[in-house]
């Protein structure tokens, strides 16, 4: 199982997300790091041992445009990158591809049209592309012109149409310290039985143990390792990095 880093970047320095309340995000106070620059926490967490992370893009999330210029800075410190920047068009897709990320995150927060998966998974691949199911609140955030709010349909509609890696981002659960929602998990493993990655809630190394023992792909942590809740002389006396 993975454990993936992740950097909430709004108005450009990186901020501590919680419940998905965006308008209350504060700046980053981290016992990695002093700085709030997107690319120093990026080497704080290198710095740490940690080859992958994830960039939650909330200004390109929210409508500015994605900040590729970071992301070809990343990617060229030899890191693997998982982006989301709220992309809704190929073209923008393929500029990611081009900055060097490895994995493109298509969030239903700003998903248009079931069409735009269809077209980037021919165009980039399975392999490249994770749908993210943002929750919120028990149901999944999606823009006003999709019908469907339940996690279950979304699942097994992304699955029809190819798509093999999914994130279940429970956003009000997001910097809680208040636990994954493991009922939710256990039905979505149920459906897709693999290939599943999971944000939102982790208190320590104890959940990631259960989430490893469920048979979770990947879990994204942010407030955990910055709290120090979570450490990597923590995550290698279990085993898990």
């Amino acid at each position: 199982m993975k454990i993936i880093p992740v950097i909430d970047v709004l108005n450009s320095v990186v901020v501590h997300a919680v419940r998905g309340n965006r308008k209350e995000y504060q700046p980053l106070k981290s016992v990695l790091t002093s700085s709030v620059d997107p690319v120093e926490v990026v080497f704080a967490f290198r710095s740490q041992g940690f080859s992958e992370l994830y960039i939650a893009d909330l200004d390109a999330i929210l409508g500015k445009t994605p900040n590729f210029d970071l992301y070809s800075c990343i990617s060229h410190m030899g890191i693997s990158l998982m982006v989301d920047a709220g992309v809704t068009d190929v073209q923008t897709v393929k500029k990611l591809q081009k900055c060097g990320v490895s994995k493109i995150i298509i969030g239903t927060e700003t998903l248009q049209s079931t069409d735009f998966i269809k077209d980037a998974l021919q165009q980039v691949g399975v392999n490249q592309i994770i749908v993210s199911l943002d929750i919120k609140d028990g149901k999944v955030l999606t823009q006003p012109n999709f019908g469907l709010t339940d996690v279950f349909e979304f699942l097994e509609a992304f699955r029809g149409m190819g798509v093999s890696e999914f994130i279940l981002l429970d956003l009000s659960r997001v910097g809680s310290d208040e636990g994954v929602n493991v009922d939710l998990l256990k039905k979505a493993l149920a459906v897709l039985g693999e290939g599943v990655y999971v944000g939102g809630g982790v208190r320590g190394v104890d959940d990631l143990l259960e989430l490893k023992r469920l048979g979770v792909l990947g879990v994204l942590l942010a407030s955990a390792l910055h709290s120090g809740q979570v450490g990597v002389k923590d995550l290698i006396r279990v085993g898990l990095f």
